[in-house]
């Protein structure tokens, strides 16, 4: 019985310790992608819209970008603050409270 106590309490340390790197490599991968750019293809599949749709965000002025040669590149933390800006949840109201 001890044994099997014992196996349990080194399984969930494990887990912790997985859950501890998981959480480590989504925090480098955000930094290692801040200050970087992206193409259309890249936003459209990130965002789920067309290419009419992105094509509205930059006419509108909705999300900022740059133009080389006919192609079209954004920020990633561009990207990041327009989804911040756009944050809605029901359950708070506008204070921020319940």
């Amino acid at each position: 019985m001890t044994e099997i106590i014992n196996l349990l309490l080194a399984l969930s340390q494990e887990i912790k310790d997985l859950k501890a790197r998981i959480e480590l490599l989504k925090e480098s991968r955000a930094e290692r992608l801040k200050g970087m750019w992206m193409d259309n293809q890249d936003v459209m599949q990130l965002l789920h819209i067309s290419q009419r749709t992105l094509q509205t965000l930059r006419s509108n002025g909705t999300i900022p970008y740059s133009r080389i040669r006919g192609k079209f590149y954004y920020k990633v933390d561009d990207i990041d603050e327009l989804l911040q800006d756009n944050y809605y949840n029901q359950n708070f109201k506008c204070d921020g409270s319940k």
